[in-house]
């Protein structure tokens, strides 16, 4: 396997098919050379260099050592002239990382190497500007000291800081040549007391020490914060590219930007993006000047002009290559371009992170263009964006106390106490608190705390910054640009100027921040449900002509399962009847059946319990309208329903008619010392069977009234937590005589459906007989992880982030199943279940069934259906579409 892979003036030795090898941003600048754009010319070393790289204790391996030499004499051959560490006509490189995915700014990325002090001049002969020959070696001495070497970036960037600030000017272009000298004599400075040696003077050097810092950042912080966040796998490593260097900031006709094809945030069919001139690429994506947009007119005389107005011949030839490269990757790209002297140069394209809304409507707009079929259309949309869609909006009738604005960078609402730095914004987070993380700029450290963060605000930037980027991408609220912040993190506050009065908020205040207007507002204002498009529904249709897989939803109350039939549910997986007693008036009566000494005053109390139930489960009943139903009957442990504060039991005495001290017993008399593994599930039926006679009464009653009423009804009772067949078997005789015996009261006609959830290890195994007295099974991997994995949801908490962090498991368990262990034992007990009885409907009804990676999991198991949250249902339907894509399921 060769060591590197050219690519230069149309050729290429790879192709957009080589991913995996070449990583996305190698692959795509082979592409774009064999389609003839303008692509300075360069080489990629490829991602099997990394790993082993990472084998050899990151040490450079004598492949790359060679590919080096190979690729800077290709460069050379190329531009024929320049040659990198010629004094005389140096070339410049830029060394950057290219992952198979796209994990923007999550990598390091090192520009204009092969600078010293004698490149440096001969840099401002061949170019004709000193200054601007200067300004990159300054830019190189900074890149180097924090990327290379890990220098703390505010001393790097102090220097630079200073000499404005003594010059009196705002920006880095207006500094002359000796400022610059004196910069660069302080970072060199800074440099070799931080380092302990001076900067490398040799080019070769440079660029291999960069080269082995691009393959470090893959194990950097931020990129391991990153692939856990998006199921990206360590072992993959990144590909490295390394490219002659173009000038953006080579005077005014020379200029920086990145361009989409097509609104990132609204997928509208227009070019959209922003630019900078006399710039290089990293000005744009940090955020530390203000953008003009690619088309139009400046907002006003104060705003930089449009590329548009500003360079009409290369904005013409902008827009033609995006609609070029657009067609031809059949996909929404993302376009870093460089202006050198009036020359457009296109340094990477990729397929461009979008928000769900964008990626809804170009899915189904190109689909019927004819650029994409239906299968492509569902496969473009990531399940988990469409949580995006279903984010709160701000209340348009609230009362609002707008502060300032800026630019709508990805939507939602959302409100929290103000913090100013990633770790404090993590440590709130992980605290249970609501936090707005709030910058100057964010950077690809910031990942952690962006991901803790409710919202994200910053003061610079444009909609195509880090933090506009990740956000969209995690899904996360955000505005940038709001420029009449000024944020004093060491004072712990941000004043808000440009108004009436300046206005002071300090760390901890509470703001809400309008991802789709770009506003922030001063407290914590009410919002209302998102409502989704036309586009959500038309996606999702053709999701569901994919999938084999049902989608039901837990449910309890008739509002959400309205909800829930709304969003395509095609049942209720989960309707978990314990949580029908907590309503103040009802829970008295379930208080007085538990503390009963004899089942008559347990009777006695039911009887108040029935009708209540019924009237819920017709509720639900009219609401499936036919569609199945699975009531779960009473599986928590009774002490659950029973206070604990002493004023709460002397109401319950009082209430009750009994003694405190004889309610403080019975309620003490069943405390468990492990209550999830105590009297609970088909236990409590069992050994108090007029409670399961109560629920079951009350479900088929509230069949027959609905059936009554002219309705259609698919009750189906489930009894959790068995552990054997014999259980199974004698709470199944109970139901079918007492569900029989209101039938024949009621002169109905209701099939019965009796199953039961599989959540003990022992039921997995002995699946085969309990399914002889099962109609389906549904899998309660909630219980089923905690046995297995002899881990507590309540408790483990505590150290799972840092278990996953750590590698020591892949993800929370709780989250996405356990497939090396739980996950075998639902393949076992789907297998043993079947095979005793063909055609046993199986679901399953835990956390799980809203997890995307899950899904694909128990799709491939062959289950009949996953039943979810109601606000989950169209991940799910959309991810049972991604799983059918991707693996056919197996025949039961």
């Amino acid at each position: 396997m060769p060591s590197w892979y050219p690519f230069a003036q149309g050729q290429a030795a790879g192709d957009q098919q080589m991913r995996e090898l070449l990583g996305g941003k190698g692959a795509n600048l082979a592409e774009m050379c064999r389609l003839g754009l303008p692509v300075p010319p360069g080489f990629t070393l490829p991602t099997n260099l990394c790993r082993e790289f990472f084998e050899a204790g990151s040490v450079l391996s004598p492949d790359v050592l060679q590919g080096i030499e190979d690729g800077i004499a290709h460069i050379e051959a190329s531009l024929a002239g320049p040659r990198f560490g010629d004094p005389g006509r140096p070339l410049l490189v830029s060394v950057r990382s290219g992952a198979r995915e796209s994990m923007p700014g999550m990598m390091d990325t090192v520009l204009n190497l092969g600078l010293n002090a004698d490149t440096v001049e001969g840099l401002a002969s061949r170019t004709g500007d000193r200054r601007f020959a200067l300004d990159s070696y300054r830019r190189l001495l900074q890149m180097f000291g924090d990327v290379v070497n890990g220098l703390p970036r505010e001393d790097l960037e102090e220097p630079l800081r200073r000499r404005k600030e003594r010059r009196g000017v705002g920006f880095d272009h207006q500094l002359d040549e000796r400022d610059l000298e004196i910069i660069i004599g302080e970072l060199q400075a800074i440099y070799e007391n931080g380092v302990g040696k001076p900067f490398p003077h040799d080019p070769r050097r440079q660029l291999r020490e960069a080269l082995a810092a691009v393959f470090l950042s893959w194990y950097g912080k931020r990129a391991r914060t990153y692939r856990m966040l998006n199921g990206i796998p360590d072992s993959w490593g990144t590909a490295v590219n390394v490219q002659a260097m173009v000038f953006g900031n080579l005077g005014p006709s020379s200029a920086t930007g990145v361009a989409f094809s097509r609104n990132p945030a609204t997928g509208e069919r227009e070019p959209m993006g922003e630019w900078l001139a006399n710039a290089q690429g990293e000005d744009v994506v940090a955020g530390i000047r203000t953008p003009g947009p690619l088309r139009g007119s400046a907002s006003s005389p104060d705003s930089p002009p449009s590329l548009e107005e500003a360079l009409p011949e290369i904005y013409r030839e902008l827009d033609e290559l995006l609609v070029g490269l657009e067609r031809h990757f059949r996909d929404i790209q993302d376009v870093e371009f460089t202006v050198e002297e009036g020359k457009l140069w296109v340094l990477q394209t990729r397929s461009g992170k979008r928000t769900a809304s964008a990626a809804l409507r170009a899915a189904v707009e190109m689909t019927e263009e004819g650029m994409i079929d239906r299968a492509t259309a569902v496969r473009r949309v990531a399940p988990e964006q469409l949580d995006q869609l279903l984010h709160p909006q701000i209340d348009p009738h609230a009362p609002r106390d707008l502060i300032a604005r800026g630019l709508p960078a990805s939507p939602g609402a959302a409100s929290g106490r103000i913090v100013f730095n990633s770790a404090e914004a993590e440590r709130l987070g992980k605290a249970g608190e609501s936090v707005v993380l709030v910058r100057s700029e964010t950077s690809p450290e910031d990942i952690h705390g962006m991901h803790a963060a409710r919202a994200i605000l910053t003061r610079t930037g444009g909609m195509t910054s880090h933090a506009a980027v990740v956000a969209r991408g995690m899904g996360r609220t955000c505005v940038v640009g709001c420029g009449n912040l000024v944020i004093d993190e060491d004072a712990g506050e941000v004043r808000v100027e440009g108004g009436e009065e300046v206005r002071v908020l300090k760390a901890g205040s509470v703001v809400t921040v309008d991802g789709a207007s770009g506003e922030v507002l001063l407290g914590a204002v009410p919002t209302i449900e998102a409502e989704v498009g036309a586009d959500f529904g038309t996606l999702l249709g053709w999701a569901d002509e994919i999938r084999s897989l049902g989608v039901r939803a837990n449910a309890e109350t008739a509002v959400d399962a309205a909800r829930a039939v709304e969003l395509g549910a095609e049942g209720i997986g989960l309707c978990r009847t314990e949580h029908m007693f907590f309503d103040p008036h009802r829970i008295l009566s379930v208080r007085e059946m538990i503390l009963a000494d004899t089942a008559a005053q347990r009777r006695s109390a039911l009887n108040k319990i029935e009708p209540v139930q019924r009237k819920d489960f017709a509720d639900l009943l009219r609401t499936m309208a036919g569609r199945p139903m699975t009531v779960r009957l009473l599986d928590p442990p009774l002490h659950e329903f029973l206070p604990v504060e002493l004023s709460e039991i002397e109401a319950i005495a009082d209430d009750l008619g009994l003694k405190v001290a004889e309610v403080r017993r019975k309620t003490e008399g069943l405390r468990e010392q492990n209550p999830m593994l105590g009297l609970r599930g088909c236990r409590l039926g069992l050994l108090y069977p007029e409670i399961y006679e109560t629920q079951v009464r009350a479900l088929y009653n509230a069949a027959c009234d609905v059936i009554e009423e002219g309705g259609e009804v698919q009750p189906e009772v489930m009894v959790p937590l068995v552990m054997n067949a014999e259980e199974l078997s004698h709470i199944r005789e109970r139901i079918v005589a007492t569900a029989g015996e209101v039938l024949r009261e009621r002169g109905q006609s209701v099939p019965l459906h009796i199953g039961t959830m599989i959540e003990l290890p022992r039921a997995a195994l002995q699946a085969a007989e309990i399914a002889e007295h099962a109609d389906f099974f549904s899998w309660g991997t909630n219980d089923l992880t905690q046995t297995a994995m002899g881990l507590s949801r309540d408790d483990a908490g505590r150290f799972l982030p840092e278990y996953v962090e750590r590698g020591l498991l892949d993800a929370d368990p709780f989250a996405t199943i356990d497939e090396g262990g739980v996950g075998q034992l639902v393949t076992l007990g789907v297998q043993r279940g079947r095979e005793a009885r063909p055609g046993l409907v199986m679901g399953i009804c835990g956390e799980h069934g809203g997890d995307p990676r899950s899904i694909h999991f128990f799709h491939r198991q062959g289950l009949d259906y996953v039943s979810c949250s109601p606000f989950r249902v169209p991940v799910a339907r959309l991810a049972a579409a991604h799983a059918a894509l991707e693996t056919p399921a197996p025949t039961a």
